[in-house]
C-alpha cells in the first residue's frame, strides 16, 4: 500500500461508510438498514451470532452482492461496486470464511487469476513465498488446490489478499486454522498494515482475539446494528451478551471412566496417495467408550490421510490395523463402518459434508437411512421429518428442511451435519474441527452435545486445531506431526507449552505404544 497516500487521509474522512444496508432473500432479511462506519488505519471488529447477516454486509462491501437499499462510500466518495474485480481496483480485499478456489490449480495459479497478467507466474511464485515467509503462513505455491488441507487453503487466500496492498483488508474467520504462533505473527502484521492507514474489518467469533487486537467493534443480531463498543473496555462475558443476548452456557466436564476399546489403531503406516501428501507411520492410538480423545497439531500434518484410513474412504491400510468394537474393518468401506456404529464429520461442510445445491432434507441421506424404505424407496414426508427434528434439536436458523445446504451460514450448517451425526446415536464418532467458524452460542452449543454423547458411552475422536477447545472436551489428548502421532497424555497433565512443542515433532519416540 503507498503508505504516504494513506497518511494523508484526514480523520475526518472515514475509510468506509455503510448508510441504511438493507439486503433481502425469499426466506431471510439478512440485513435490516446497517450503518458502519470504519476510520482509516482502524481495526473494527464485526461481531454477531452465525446467521446474523456478518457474511452478507461483507460481500456487499466486496461487491459479491448487491443491496437492496442504502448507500456506500469508499474514501469520502459515493460508489457502486458491481464486482469483487472493481472492489479490489478499489483496494478492498477479502478473505472469505468458505473459500474461492478452483481446485484443479494451484495456490500460486489462483492468485495470478486476479492480478495483471503482465505479470509472469515465476514472478507470482516468489511474491507469494516471500509474503508467506514474513507472516509465518507457510505454504508450497506449486501444490494443486485440491491436494491441501482446509488450513492450507486458507493460508492462499490471506496471502492473495495481502498481495493486493489493500486499502480495507476483511477478514472472515482468518485464526480458525492457525496455531497461537502463527495467530500471533498475523496479529503483529495486522497491526503493522494498521499503522500504515490500512483499515481492517475483522470477524472473528474468538472474543479474546477481537478484545486483543481491535479498536473498534460493532455488533449484529438478526440483521440489525444493536450495538457499538471498544472491546479493548469489554470482557469475554461482556460481548457475549452483546452478541447473543445472554451468557454461553457453561460446559460440564465430568469426569468418568472409560469402557471397552471401540477403537484400535495399531502400526498404521500408508504412504500419502498424491505428492503433495503425508505418509501415515505406525499411528497408533485406542479409543474407548465413553471418552473424547483430542488430536492437535498445525493443518496439513497427516490429520487428512489419517480421516480417509478411519472412515474407510481410503482402504490401504495394512490387514489388522484398523479395528472398530473387535472387528478388523481396515479394507472395509464407510456403509460398512457406518453400519457397526461409526459416524463421521469431515471438516469441508460444502462438497463433503453436505452437497450445496441439494435441500437440508435431501443431505440427510448422506448418511442417515431412516427414510430409506424397503426395496431402496425414499420416504420423502421421513426425510422431510427428519431433517425438520434435526432444526429443532440443534437450533438451525433456516428456513425449512427444503432450504439448500448453501443457503446456510457456516455455523448453521455446521450445526447441522454434527447434529445430523450425533442425532445417529453412534457408538464411535469422528469429528474433525467441530466448530470452525462457529459463534460462542453454537460453539457451546456442539461442545455440549459431543459431552453428552461422551457420557451416553459413545467414543469421540475429535480433530481440532482450536486448543482451547481440546482442553474444554478431551479426557485425552495426543499431537499429530509429520504423519506420526505422539503418545497420548491427560488432559489435566496437558499444557500449552507442551502441546505447542509436541507439533513440531519434538516428543520421546519411547514414550508411544
Amino acid at each position: 500500500m503507498d503508505s504516504a497516500a494513506a497518511s494523508t487521509a484526514t480523520s475526518a474522512t472515514p475509510r468506509l461508510s455503510l448508510r441504511g444496508i438493507t439486503k433481502r432473500y425469499p426466506a431471510v432479511l439478512a440485513n435490516d438498514a446497517i450503518d458502519l462506519t470504519v476510520q482509516p488505519g482502524e481495526i473494527h471488529a464485526l461481531l454477531g451470532e452465525n446467521g446474523a447477516g456478518k457474511s452478507t454486509l461483507m460481500k456487499i462491501i466486496y461487491g459479491a452482492v448487491q443491496p437492496d437499499a442504502g448507500t456506500v462510500q469508499f474514501n469520502g466518495e459515493a460508489v457502486h461496486i458491481r464486482g469483487p474485480q472493481q472492489a479490489r481496483s478499489l483496494g478492498i480485499s477479502m478473505v472469505f470464511q468458505h473459500f474461492s478456489l478452483f481446485d484443479t490449480l494451484s495456490g500460486a495459479e489462483n492468485v495470478w487469476l486476479g492480478m495483471d497478467k503482465s505479470i509472469s507466474l515465476a514472478e507470482v511464485v516468489r511474491r507469494i513465498t516471500e509474503k508467506a515467509a514474513a507472516y509465518g503462513l507457510e505454504i508450497d505455491p506449486q501444490r494443486p488446490v485440491h491436494t491441501l488441507s482446509v488450513g492450507e487453503m486458507q493460508r492462499v487466500e490471506i496471502i492473495r489478499a495481502l498481495l493486493g496492498d489493500p486499502q480495507l483488508l476483511i477478514l472472515d474467520e482468518p485464526t480458525s486454522v492457525l496455531t497461537p504462533s502463527a495467530v500471533e505473527r498475523l496479529f503483529d502484521v495486522l497491526r503493522q498494515l494498521a499503522t500504515q492507514g490500512c483499515s481492517i474489518v475483522y470477524i472473528s467469533h474468538k472474543l479474546h482475539e477481537i478484545r486483543a487486537l481491535c479498536t473498534a467493534c460493532t455488533v449484529l443480531r438478526g440483521g440489525r446494528v444493536t450495538g457499538t463498543c471498544n472491546p479493548r473496555q469489554e470482557s469475554d462475558a461482556s460481548l457475549s451478551r452483546l452478541m447473543i443476548g445472554s451468557d454461553p452456557p457453561q460446559l460440564q466436564h465430568r469426569p468418568q471412566a472409560a469402557g471397552e476399546v471401540a477403537l484400535a489403531v495399531r502400526n498404521l503406516s500408508v504412504p500419502r496417495s498424491d505428492p503433495f501428501g503425508t505418509d501415515l507411520q505406525s499411528v497408533a492410538f485406542e479409543l474407548r467408550a465413553g471418552e473424547i480423545l483430542g488430536v492437535a497439531g498445525v493443518s496439513g500434518n497427516g490429520q487428512r490421510e489419517l480421516l480417509a484410513c478411519l472412515s474407510g474412504e481410503d482402504r490401504r491400510a495394512p490387514v489388522g490395523s484398523i479395528r472398530l468394537l473387535g472387528q478388523d474393518v481396515s479394507h472395509e468401506g464407510p456403509d460398512t463402518r457406518r453400519r457397526l456404529g461409526l459416524h463421521f464429520v469431515p471438516e469441508e461442510r460444502l462438497g463433503r459434508g453436505a452437497v450445496p445445491s441439494m435441500s437440508l432434507a435431501q443431505n440427510t441421506l448422506l448418511t442417515r437411512s431412516e427414510p430409506i424404505q424397503r426395496g431402496w424407496w425414499i420416504d420423502r414426508n421421513r426425510m422431510r421429518e427428519l431433517a425438520a427434528h434435526l432444526i429443532q434439536r440443534f437450533d438451525v436458523r433456516t428456513g425449512g428442511p427444503d432450504s439448500l445446504a448453501q443457503s446456510l451460514s457456516g455455523g448453521n450448517l455446521q450445526k447441522f451435519i454434527v447434529g445430523r451425526e450425533i442425532d445417529a446415536q453412534p457408538r464411535v464418532l469422528i469429528v474433525s474441527q467441530p466448530t470452525w467458524g462457529v459463534d460462542v452460542g453454537a460453539s457451546a452449543q456442539i461442545r455440549a452435545s459431543l459431552l453428552a454423547l461422551r457420557d451416553q458411552g459413545t467414543a469421540v475422536l475429535v480433530i481440532s486445531e482450536e486448543l482451547d477447545e481440546l482442553f474444554e472436551l478431551a479426557d485425552r489428548l495426543v499431537v499429530m506431526a509429520k504423519g506420526q502421532l505422539s503418545p497420548a497424555t491427560p488432559r489435566q497433565d496437558a499444557t500449552t507449552e507442551r502441546i505447542g512443542q509436541w507439533m513440531s515433532g519434538l516428543w520421546d519416540r519411547r514414550l508411544n505404544p
